[in-house]
């Protein structure tokens, strides 16, 4: 599409984004775009009364004030930056988002919140804001899934997801393809630099890899390009740090989306294979003995906390999650709830469980999160091997589980009738447009979560 011998790498993917034909989308392209939204949707539902979103919907009434889109399942009305903020602060916060596996992080967290709050109120079709969300996971998937290797010094997603909130954001704004190239650049420039993983040991704190100030980013990177304001065109055009070969292949033909996985647990993805081999092998009310799990080498750089001092602690530790999973079944991780980190039996076990590097799982990341698990219950020891958890590309969630996830996450804060009402919206959004779905994500719950909401 594009000859890299005599453009830069933003002007590429400015273009693309910018100049694909509208409504054009492949239909499965299409179909995965209207998951995707869903699956948001869902994750957002069920962190919209952690502390994390709390607290970002209280700080932004203060910093984004104002009355142009929704913070979702809440009533409250904010600036669209505002609306972006919160919205994506809620759909990161219990780690249950989807994500991709050669971008090594998540996309739709901040994509869909800001297409979703860039189109309020505005008169957008339904196909208009699908294309919106497919550019915008396409380029940001696409910049940090070339990312050679050596160079990433953490995952934490916001760095790139800017990308894509900008991509997203201009092709609402039908930013022609210079301005759109400027928007990519401006928003690569000003992303959330994130601490490096592992360089705090207080990881569980409740900021989330800068997902919604990449949200902020990425929508303020589009309007100011729109204004007239650069950014540096050839900060992609590094050739020590990025594959350019591999960020513009197949662009229009192949689509990143397709590649998304989603996760039916509220933890680190690098946890769910563990989960997955427990659900499969426990024998619900039965002591554990001993519980084994080998895992791959970069699953030792989270903290693991056998004790973890909040859900956001709890969320990257491999002994927690698997000893609340070997006790109380999956179930306890959609999501997890304040109340285990004080479960004196799951914390017992956690101390106990034995962690490791297996030999055969050295290679695998990124590519694979696989984990081999040894569960004694009293008959001996089992084990089992699981290379795709579920929702991975090689072991894909249904259109149904993804629905049942929804009814799961946001059982607590919206009665059946609304949750019924926004899976039709999303169903619905090519066909009748997004009115449906805005009036079902403004309306106020009268419910109430206190225990979600406890504070970390």
């Amino acid at each position: 599409m594009s000859s890299r011998a005599t453009e830069y790498l933003t002007t590429t993917l400015g273009r693309f984004a910018a100049e694909f034909p509208s409504n054009r989308l492949p239909s499965d392209v299409r179909s995965r775009a209207t998951l995707m939204i869903l699956d948001v949707l869902a994750s957002a539902a069920g962190g919209v009364e952690t502390a994390l979103a709390v607290s970002a919907r209280e700080a932004a009434a203060s910093l984004f004030a104002g009355k142009a889109a929704s913070a979702w399942y809440v009533g409250k009305s904010l600036s669209r930056v505002g609306a972006a903020y919160c919205n994506a602060a809620a759909t990161s916060a219990l780690d249950i988002d989807d994500g991709h596996r050669g971008a090594a992080g998540h996309a739709g967290a901040a994509v869909v919140p800001v297409a979703l709050a860039m189109a309020e109120g505005q008169d957008f079709t339904g196909e208009e804001i699908l294309d919106a969300v497919a550019f915008g996971y396409d380029v940001a998937l696409r910049i940090a899934a070339s990312r050679k290797t050596e160079r990433i010094d953490h995952y934490n997603s916001g760095t790139w997801a800017a990308y894509g909130a900008a991509a997203s954001a201009g092709r609402l704004l039908r930013l022609d393809a210079a301005r759109m190239a400027q928007a990519l650049a401006i928003a690569g420039a000003e992303a959330p630099v994130s601490l490096p993983t592992g360089a705090s040991k207080r990881m569980g704190s409740t900021v989330k890899e800068g997902l919604a100030w990449a949200a902020v980013t990425g929508l303020a990177a589009a309007e100011r390009a729109r204004a007239g304001c650069t950014g540096p065109d050839d900060l992609l055009d590094r050739s020590e740090v990025y594959d350019a070969a591999a960020m513009v292949a197949d662009l229009g033909q192949k689509w990143e989306i397709m590649e998304t996985y989603l996760k039916p647990y509220a933890c680190c993805r690098y946890i769910h294979s563990a989960i997955d081999a427990i659900e499969q092998m426990r024998r619900p009310g039965a002591s554990v003995r001993t519980l084994t799990v080998e895992i791959f080498p970069a699953g030792l750089s989270l903290q693991n906390q056998p004790a973890p001092h909040s859900l956001e602690a709890a969320q990257y530790s491999y002994p927690f999650c698997c000893a609340l999973a070997a006790l109380q079944g999956p179930d306890a991780l959609r999501p997890m709830r304040p109340s285990s980190l004080f479960d004196r039996r799951v914390l017992e076990l956690a101390g106990r469980i034995e962690l490791s590097v297996a030999a055969d799982f050295v290679d695998a990341f990124p590519a694979r999160t696989p984990a081999r698990v040894t569960l004694d219950q009293g008959a001996g020891p089992r084990t089992l091997t699981v290379h795709h958890p579920r929702g991975d590309v090689a072991n894909p969630m249904s259109r149904a589980e993804v629905e049942e996830k929804f009814r799961v996450l946001a059982e607590d804060i919206l009665p059946a009738e609304a949750i019924a009402t926004v899976i039709a919206a999303v169903d619905g959004l090519a066909r009748d447009g997004a009115t449906p779905l805005y009036a079902a994500l403004s309306c106020r719950t009268s419910l109430n979560p206190p225990e979600l909401a406890v504070a970390n």
